[in-house]
């Protein structure tokens, strides 16, 4: 079976789509077989949402009477950190970045309580961010300091621009230290006190297509509550990662850059994280569409959280050191009962990641391609290691 990429967007567009999610899928297939599921479905949709610390937005602000330059001097949103060393009117706020003074919370001194996530956040939930500029000043552009306050409209371009989202897989993180350890990976208790992870396991977008061949520039995508692109391969992708006999990687291993208009996305699908004793996050939905080309996509698109397996790594070792303690692999159903056997050990796992909205972007996405409103894109290239299907 084989269908063109053209074929499947000319039945969104009369509404004669067939569409499942990447969790009904899976049921699916196991009734019918590859080969019925694929001939009866056309676009299989998935979703992610959890902390994606390599985020950011950049701004271009309306210039001031008399003018200022923004490149070489100082800027701050919000008390933030903002970079501006771009041009005159252009800044650049990371989702991590912190105020200079001390931004943990006064009551729960290990929680950040505010960051860029969190300025991201605001503006797209309607308020009003404060921007601060100091400036050396030149012929052109006189002025030297410079503030207003600015909603998200008020700006000339507010792009979220976030250079490693939606990782294809990631670690298990355990601690096999004497006492507690303070990570992305959230707060891990000595002698295997806990585990955490962070996935949205079979609805994850980039684990329904393992060989990323329906995914690559230019691809199409729920971003932040709005539509979005894959930009490039994202930060740290790995374009040949060890594969197991499904396919699925075997350790960290693609990641993809993702660009949208922020002043399009929602504060339900963009939220500032604080993670406790290591910093602040920006917790990002996204939603990869996939179209049904073919009865290998079909294939992959069906992976069920008992297919994908973890590695579990001591991060009181391999942070900052480098050295691993090999512990096995774990699969997600099995993280997802709440508690693993690690060494010997049976120990409460933790997600970072949230499943019941991973699954509310799948299901809208599902919507919004059914009623005509999402049309599927063709890749103009494909991402480091990657062979894009006939389509």
């Amino acid at each position: 079976m084989k269908r063109t990429l053209e074929e499947i967007n000319a039945k969104i567009r009369s509404g004669k789509a067939v569409v499942f999610t990447a969790e009904e899928v899976v049921g699916l297939v196991k009734e019918k077989g590859v080969k019925k599921a694929a001939e009866q479905v056309d676009v299989v949709t998935t979703g992610t949402f959890g902390p994606m610390c390599s985020s950011g937005a950049y701004f271009n602000i309306p210039q001031s009477t008399p003018k200022i330059k923004i490149g070489g001097g100082t800027v701050s949103v919000n008390g933030v950190h903002a970079y501006g060393g771009w041009a005159a009117a252009d800044f650049c706020l990371g989702a991590t970045a912190l105020p200079p003074e001390d931004p943990r919370n006064e009551v729960y001194p290990g929680l950040f309580k505010y960051g860029g996530a969190h300025v991201i956040e605001d503006l797209v939930s309607g308020k009003k961010v404060k921007v601060k500029i100091q400036a050396h000043g030149t012929d052109c552009y006189p002025r030297k300091e410079y503030q207003a306050e600015y909603g998200l409209k008020d700006f000339n371009n507010a792009v979220l621009f976030n250079p490693r989202n939606a990782y294809q897989l990631y670690n298990v993180a355990v601690n096999l230290s004497d006492r507690t350890i303070y990570t992305y990976m959230g707060v891990l208790k000595p002698r295997l006190g806990n585990a955490n992870y962070s996935t949205a396991g079979a609805l994850s977008p980039l684990l329904n297509d393992p060989k990323l061949a329906t995914v690559g520039i230019g691809t199409r995508l729920f971003f932040g509550g709005s539509e979005g692109y894959v930009a490039w391969n994202g930060t740290q992708h790995v374009a040949e990662p060890e594969r197991d006999e499904k396919d699925l990687p075997l350790s960290p291993s693609a990641t993809i850059a993702l660009i949208g208009d922020l002043t399009r996305m929602s504060p339900r699908y963009l939220r500032g994280t604080s993670v406790t004793g290591y910093g602040v996050s920006l917790s990002v939905g996204v939603g990869l569409p996939i179209p049904i080309v073919n009865e290998d996509i079909m294939a992959h698109a069906a992976v069920s959280d008992e297919d994908i397996t973890f590695p579990i790594v001591d991060y009181s070792e391999d942070y900052p050191l480098g050295r691993s303690a090999n512990l096995g692999r774990i699969s997600i159903a099995e993280l997802m009962t709440g508690r693993i056997q690690v060494d010997a050990k049976k120990i409460p796992a933790g997600c970072m990641a949230s499943r019941a909205r991973a699954r509310e972007i799948a299901l809208l996405l599902k919507k919004l391609v059914q009623e005509g409103e999402f049309l599927l894109t063709r890749p103009v290239a494909p991402l480091p290691g990657a062979t894009l299907a006939e389509m």
